[in-house]
């Protein structure tokens, strides 16, 4: 391949991401939990709706979001409120770069980060862009002459508002085979001047003509055609604006944003037959009639189209992602970016920005008992933590500290995600090597717009308004904590996986090849390479996927392959079945073998890719080839030693990296699921149980030390038990757990508390008090309640329609404190719980199985126990409906349900509310 990864441009962007993260003067920490900085707390999409912001307002929700835990905010201008276009603002006016600089000032102040999409809605394009620089496509008509006929009609674009087209190539094929380039025999007035001398003749004719799409949910002054992203010069354009708009001042954001490619239709821009000769070495004009098969199977088609394919890769990584990154530099910011949808190669678009960005669409299936999931408030979407690995992996393999991800994009219908529901979802990123979460979303409302303020139509709402809001601290505090530890020192993936993207573009059928996260099952899924990544995970091996391009770059030392300089070595480099490789790759793979690396490839490749100099380059595969000269090993595994390393080919990849001595996490076989981080303190592993099953049991780690156990959930730690090197682990489904491994002395000073010999347990029967304090529409009246119900099915009509806080309190009686230690358990809480017991405060009990060790706040005789309960809004809102209450009045889109249907709650059952119970106390002795 003729096009290079940057690297200048993205250590650059490297300095620049370390130097925003060390603002913060260093502190000495002598926990086992790093300091929390701003970028390990959860951040979120911000979107200002017909940017119609003050500096009130600003001011005002900026520290109800700091307080909430969050550490900074993205600003996404979009469409507007109707009523409220007099307080719109233009978007890049001077007017709101003040806004800008207002919020970056005022966020810094609270300890936030700012964000900035360089753009409004998506994808990025604007009033900037006019047609000669707006997207692109290809558009072809076909003709048929027969000896002696002229074409009686001009050679001149038919499709209606194409008046920007460009007649760029028109060749004639015949019945035999022939192919005659006409292009010059065009006259000025599109008349054909050419008439075959014998046979039949097709005639295509290839225009570069332009897609004509808008920006979707423009904000006010964002408005325009779609950005031409494999154009230099048109990226050029569209960023003059924002460089204009800053003036010689910096908008002192963290890092520009770019959402998922949803260029639609975009198969073209004006230079690409230019570009396709010069890279692909041929000329493309000759091939239009196969190009524009549909339904071909043809060998060569989809040789033509990988080519396509790839030229289109090229183009969109040089012209606009490394081109957008380099400008970011200069603005003295980052590039965060969505390369998922691309039509190109997704790990080095991923790889050519400081922060890659994967996104989870809809919800997964969770065995977790008691959390809910109706198929009524779901997508049929299951996300895939594979693809996330595309992100991750970037990150990884190019050395840098963050992966994030746009998260919990409709995980349910509107007002009835639980923070239960949150957890597992979050959970799966984490372990697909995701460290940077940032909510989708928050939409900015001003104070004086009744409740439930201004919504975007794909959020879970994650603002003030939400009636969870008051415990948003739990799930925030417990992201911010695993990101803590997610963000230390770098992955301990030991593989390198190759991802064959050529398997992937040789397609006969189509024309560009968006790689969407919604269309998984289609490029990915069927593919060897899915599978065994799949398989490598269950069974507990660590992996990271690897470009061409990246191993072009990848260097061995110490038997170790090296694939950028901050980068963690890794072990061993897998190559899946493959069809078709580059020999250039090939080459270097054999070239890494001999400088020590260990190779495994689960079969070998058959061909090259492409049309482009066939033969020779398949002789250079051939050759490259005949260089690996394997001989038996053991059970079914072939190995070819080579300088210092080794390549060994085996259909079964795992008894192969055994044979390489590369051990697996065991602890997978009973369910659990694990990432490692490398640290200078010593190895973390991230241990979840998404499995139906509480666990309790001696653990098999490979890493070897002292094990010092963390829970995310409290922050409490302790010193394990470890026994024939083997960790005792206790854990509920649906819970979490951090271990350090280490070789130092711990900082824990006491041992774990496991929870062994239940004692008794110790039912609170007492009466509760149920005071609303906050919430509406309405405040209820108190309540007195004999047994825990759903404060909806109490003798209140108000009831079914709250959505708020309610706070119960009562007593019990503790004989006498002699258990080690006490677990409070709520059971059914609808739907998160802060809890005081004797005054002092336990936590917020967020999550399923909503517990916690209360042993340090109790007291021997009687206990007092408070519990302040936080409902969904679904039931304000089903409320609302119902009273036909117009409360969505948008532009654009107005506001949707999650099936992109007319929403209208007014139909919804009664949710139910409050704390359910029952509410016991599990002495361990």
């Amino acid at each position: 391949m003729k096009t290079k990864l940057f690297l200048p441009a993205l250590l650059f962007g490297m300095a620049i991401l370390n130097q925003v993260d060390a603002q913060s003067p260093a502190k000495k920490n002598t926990s086992s939990w790093p300091v929390i900085e701003r970028q390990m707390k959860p951040w979120t999409r911000w979107w200002w709706m017909g940017n119609a912001v003050d500096e009130q307002n600003l001011n005002d929700v900026l520290q109800k979001y700091s307080a909430a835990g969050l550490g900074g905010v993205e600003i996404t201008p979009i469409y507007g409120a109707v009523g409220f276009e007099k307080k719109y603002i233009q978007f890049l006016s001077p007017e709101w770069m003040n806004m800008v600089r207002f919020t970056v000032n005022k966020a810094n102040s609270l300890g936030l980060g700012v964000d900035m999409n360089t753009g409004t809605g998506w994808p990025f394009g604007g009033p900037q862009i006019k047609p000669e620089n707006a997207a692109s496509k290809l558009i072809t008509q076909k003709y048929s002459l027969k000896a002696g006929e002229k074409l009686t009609e001009r050679i001149q674009v038919k499709e209606a508002k194409q008046e920007f087209a460009e007649l760029q190539a028109l060749t004639a094929y015949s019945a035999g085979g022939e192919t005659l380039n006409l292009l010059k025999l065009v006259q000025a007035d599109g008349t054909l001047n050419w008439s075959p001398a014998s046979g039949n003749w097709d005639i295509y004719a290839l225009f570069s003509g332009k897609t004509r799409q808008l920006v979707k949910r423009a904000a006010p002054g964002g408005e325009g055609f779609t950005l031409d992203h494999l154009d230099r010069k048109s990226t050029d354009v569209y960023l003059k604006r924002f460089t204009d708009a800053f003036g010689n001042q910096a908008p002192g954001v963290r890092s520009f944003f770019n959402d998922s490619y949803e260029v639609y239709g975009a198969t073209w821009t004006p230079t690409f037959l230019e570009a396709f000769k010069q890279n692909r070495g041929y000329d493309l004009s000759n091939y239009i009639k196969e190009l524009v098969s549909k339904d071909s199977a043809d060998e060569n088609v989809a040789r033509l189209k990988s080519d396509y394919r790839e030229t289109m890769d090229e183009l969109l990584l040089k012209n606009f992602t490394q081109n957008w990154t380099n400008w970011a530099h200069q603005q003295k910011a980052l590039t965060k970016n969505q390369s998922h949808g691309s039509p190109g190669n997704l790990l080095d678009l991923y790889g050519a920005v400081d922060i890659p960005e994967t996104e989870i669409f809809g919800s997964s299936y969770f065995p977790i008992p008691g959390i809910r999931r109706d198929s009524a408030d779901v997508r049929n979407v299951d996300p895939d933590p594979i693809m996330s690995r595309f992100a991750s992996s970037a990150a990884h393999t190019g050395g840098k500290k963050l992966a994030s991800s746009e998260t919990f994009t409709w995980l349910t219908e509107h007002f009835k995600t639980s923070y239960s529901q949150c957890k597992p979802e979050a959970e799966k990123l984490f372990l697909s090597g995701i460290n940077h979460i940032f909510y989708h979303g928050t939409t900015h409302s001003p104070s004086q717009v009744p409740w439930p303020g201004w919504l975007f139509y794909a959020s879970v709402e994650m603002n003030p308004n939400n009636s969870l809001w008051p415990h948003a601290n739990g799930l925030n505090n417990y992201i911010a904590r695993c990101q803590s530890i997610l963000q230390t020192g770098t992955s301990d993936n030991e593989i390198l996986l190759y991802w064959p993207v050529y398997d992937v573009w040789n397609k006969a059928k189509g024309l560009d090849m968006p790689l969407k996260v919604h269309d998984v099952d289609e490029w990915l899924h069927p593919s060897a390479f899915y599978k065994l990544a799949k398989q490598l995970d269950k069974v507990g091996y660590a992996f990271d996927f690897a470009s061409d391009r990246l191993l072009q770059q990848t260097t061995v030392k110490d038997k170790t392959l090296i694939t950028a300089a901050k980068a963690a070595p890794y072990q061993t480099l897998v190559i899946p079945k493959c069809e078709l490789m580059n020999p250039e790759t090939l080459e270097k793979v054999i070239n890494m073998a001999a400088e020590g690396a260990n190779v495994i490839f689960q079969d070998l490749p058959k061909d090259v890719p492409g049309r482009s100099n066939l033969q020779v380059r398949r002789e250079k595969l051939k050759t490259a080839l005949s260089k690996i000269n394997f001989s038996p090993a053991v059970d079914g595994i072939s190995q070819f030693k080579i300088g210092k390393g080794q390549i060994f080919l085996a259909a079964d990849v795992q008894k192969a990296l055994l044979l390489n001595g590369l051990k697996r996490e065991e602890l997978t076989d009973i369910g659990l699921q694990v990432i490692r981080r490398k640290t200078e303190k010593g190895k973390y592993y991230y241990l979840v149980n998404h499995t139906s099953k509480d666990i309790d049991a001696f653990i098999p780690i490979n890493e070897k030390g002292r094990v010092e156990i963390l829970n995310p959930q409290d922050g409490l730690t302790g010193m394990a038990n470890v026994k024939d090197n083997k960790v005792r682990l206790q854990l509920k489904s649906g819970e979490s757990l951090f271990l350090l491994v280490s070789n130092v002395p711990a900082s824990a000073t006491r041992n774990w508390t496991y929870l062994d010999m239940p004692g008794k347990e110790i039912a609170l029967t007492n009466p509760w008090n149920l005071h609303f304090t906050a919430g509406g529409p309405e405040l209820p009246a108190d309540q007195k309640l004999n047994k825990l119900v759903s404060w909806t099915t109490l003798n209140d009509p108000k009831l079914q329609a709250f959505s708020g806080t309610g706070v119960y309190t009562s007593n019990f009686n503790l004989p006498n404190k002699k258990a080690k230690e006490y677990l409070l358990q709520l059971n059914q809480v609808d739907e998160s719980a802060r809890v005081w017991i004797n005054g002092q405060e336990v936590g917020i009990l967020w999550s399923i199985p909503f517990e916690a060790r209360i042993g340090k706040y109790l007291k021997a005789g009687n206990n007092t126990i408070k519990i302040e309960v936080v409902n969904l809004m679904a039931n304000r809102i089903r409320d609302l409906d119902v009273k036909k209450v117009q409360w969505r009045k948008y532009h654009e889109i107005n506001f949707v349900n999650i099936n992109y249907r007319e929403f209208d709650a007014s139909n919804w059952s009664v949710m139910p509310s409050g704390l359910i119970g029952p509410v016991v106390i599990k002495p361990y002795l």
